[in-house]
């Protein structure tokens, strides 16, 4: 007995050690000014829609297309301080200032200059320090929610999209990879289109956050290594993230999912995703200073203020 349990403690700790060495990385800190060091620790999480890596077959499966470069599906900033975690969804349509192009939308900046210039188009619009980047594409959604062997999402509608490939029955269900990916990209079936979009995509991360925090995943040794494996081998980390760092953004995202957080969509004027800057301004403000126990109303799940 004692000799089992040492090996089960052995490969509890090599199986997250050899995962590591499989993450990719990428140099995500952009050069020039940049905000000073604030307290708590900001991730931006990235959810690409690069194709890279997917064979043509892949491509018509999951419905993605076949378009080149990449842009940024999903864009959140998660900021772990002193106080309440909290999770924040940026509308990819944000119109916004990006460096060195001009007023676009805030995917764009991703596919002009990469993870550099999203951080720094970031910083520069809300005033908060990006210090970990972590980036998901098409293809690692499907492997993560797979490895888990499937989410439970909730949709308050029959939902049929062509474009995301999203065929589903309204109520709680239980979907694999690729439904999750369609869930997650499908905005055309809403009237409030990228509003609803971010909340789905939030869902979609509470759901695989949910699964790997149950004790099946550790105690099922063929599942703990497909956890491990699906995850390091879809995830991108910036350069400067350490193990420690990533294991806690981990912790933290599944935390405030499951309801041990806030999560937020940013203060938006309208349905046309257009920020509400005073609003925004004290929301970052809060971020800034690590204030988030004061943002209230301020966080709301689409963004608008409470009615």
């Amino acid at each position: 007995m004692l000799l089992l349990l040492v090996a089960w403690l052995v490969f509890l700790i090599a199986v997250p050690v050899w995962a590591w060495g499989k993450i990719a990385r990428v140099d995500a800190e952009p050069e020039g000014d940049r905000p000073a060091e604030q307290p708590g620790t900001t991730y931006l999480l990235v959810g690409s829609d690069s194709r890279s890596g997917l064979s043509d077959e892949e491509r018509e499966e999951l419905s993605t297309g076949s378009a080149g470069g990449a842009r940024t599906d999903t864009i959140m900033l998660l900021h772990v301080g002193s106080g309440p975690s909290v999770l924040v969804s940026i509308p990819r349509d944000s119109l916004v200032p990006v460096p060195g192009v001009g007023t676009t939308k805030i995917n764009a900046a991703y596919a002009y200059g990469g993870p550099k210039l999203l951080v720094q188009t970031l910083e520069q619009t809300t005033g908060v320090r990006i210090d970990d980047y972590v980036e998901i594409g098409f293809g690692g959604l499907v492997n993560v929610v797979d490895s888990v062997g499937g989410i439970e999402i909730c949709p308050k509608e029959r939902l049929k999209d062509k474009d995301s490939g999203l065929d589903v029955e309204k109520g709680c269900q239980t979907v694999d990879g690729r439904t999750a990916l369609a869930y997650s990209r499908n905005r055309h079936s809403f009237s409030t289109q990228d509003i609803q979009r971010v909340q789905n995509q939030r869902e979609v991360i509470g759901a695989i956050g949910s699964e790997v925090r149950s004790p099946w995943t550790v105690l099922n040794p063929f599942r703990y290594h497909s956890v491990a494996k699906g995850s390091a081998e879809s995830l991108t980390i910036g350069d400067n993230v350490g193990p420690i760092s990533l294991a806690r953004f981990g912790l933290a995202l599944s935390g405030v999912m499951g309801g041990g957080g806030l999560n937020c969509t940013v203060p938006l004027a309208d349905f046309s995703v257009r920020w509400d800057r005073d609003r925004a301004l004290k929301f970052f403000g809060h971020i800034k200073a690590d204030q988030t126990d004061r943002l209230g109303g301020l966080c709301t799940q689409d963004g608008l203020p409470k009615r």
